[in-house]
């Protein structure tokens, strides 16, 4: 009798694991979604050049903008199927949750508390960053330590708060913060006189002082005291939502690291012997079928926005307003932190 129960106990127990592991591998409600709804839902930058900005046609461009576009040519062939909504740093999570959006291109930090207290998952960095802090050129400022008592302009919702606060405190500095909801209106207070600096990640302060009348006014002090690594960031839950998001992220690095761009992506694709590129552009399907994506996924995507660097160059190159360099942003064959997992 003891034999029997025991064995039908065990029984019931794999069978509810079984269960349990098919309704995980068979759950891909995001992308169904997506395609049952014919558009991608892309969480965007409520305004800051580079990343995401409205021009004089009301069309958003950017790079988190192209990352967007891109993602809907790898799952539709077609970057008109997606709808951008701008969120601001304290409704971007929440937003995403809810399920609002898709997915979340918006200079969004990867830490470890957001991923395991949000019901959140981030993935591949595709951007570096740190934070910093802008003052007036002629303020006399060198060193932020220097900033005694300063009224410092934050963004509500964003790791920036925590590490400004952070770092006054350990240098027993005082200072007083200004929180505002967005970066423009930052902005504005900071040109207003209301605050003696802006701080925020190093990227969005160069944006920002791009954008303003004089930009030689503004000095981005040199120091970075934060370590601030940007990822897309979807719902957990829905694991094959994360690998087309994770693989197609690296599939931008890839492509740059392999040299194929919107100019020469057919013809790599066609006359191509290296089994990497013959696998990264369609001509052997495992890829696009291992995240059930056409084979051609990321041929289509590279073709219609370029590979990872010709998108900074687009949106941050040196022949645009924000001129940042590439830095820590460079592929890791050219001295930068950019690495893409291998596609095999």
């Amino acid at each position: 009798m003891f034999k029997r129960g025991f064995m039908a106990a065990v029984a019931a127990l794999c069978a509810a694991f079984a269960g349990t592991a098919q309704a995980q591998t068979s759950a891909a409600p995001t992308l169904d979604a997506i395609r049952a709804r014919g558009q991608l839902l892309c969480g965007i930058h409520t305004g800051v050049a580079g990343f995401a900005l409205p021009d004089s046609r009301g069309t958003w461009q950017g790079f988190d903008v192209e990352l967007c576009r891109g993602l809907a040519v790898a799952i539709f062939n077609d970057a008109s199927k997606v709808r951008f909504l701008p969120l601001s740093s304290s409704t971007r999570f929440t937003a995403l949750t809810a399920g609002e959006i898709d997915v979340l291109f918006r200079t969004s930090t990867q830490t470890m508390l957001r991923d395991t207290t949000l019901g959140l998952r981030h993935a591949t960095t595709y951007f570096y960053d740190g934070h910093g802090f802008m003052v007036r050129a002629n303020a006399g400022v060198q060193r932020v330590a220097e900033m005694n008592g300063a009224t410092i302009c934050l963004i509500q919702g964003t790791t920036n708060e925590q590490v400004t606060a952070d770092y006054f405190r350990s240098i027993n500095v005082p200072f007083q913060p200004v929180v505002f909801e967005r970066t423009d209106q930052a902005a504005a207070a900071l040109q207003a006189g209301r605050c003696d600096s802006f701080g925020t990640d190093a990227s969005q302060l160069a944006a920002t002082r791009a954008t303003m009348p004089s930009p030689a006014d503004w000095v981005v002090l040199p120091e970075r005291f934060s370590k601030e690594p940007y990822a897309a960031y979807i719902r957990r839950g829905d694991d094959q939502w994360f690998d087309v998001v994770r693989w197609y992220t690296n599939a931008m690095i890839e492509a740059e690291e392999q040299g194929i761009t919107r100019a020469n992506a057919e013809e790599m694709r066609r006359t191509s012997v290296n089994p990497n590129t013959r696998r990264l552009l369609g001509v052997t399907p495992e890829l696009g079928q291992s995240l059930r994506l056409d084979a051609n996924w990321a041929y289509n995507a590279i073709r219609a926005v370029g590979n990872y660097g010709e998108i900074y160059e687009r949106t941050m190159g040196p022949d645009t307003t924000v001129a940042l360099p590439r830095g820590p942003n460079q592929i890791w064959t050219q001295g930068g932190l950019l690495y893409a997992l291998p596609m095999r």
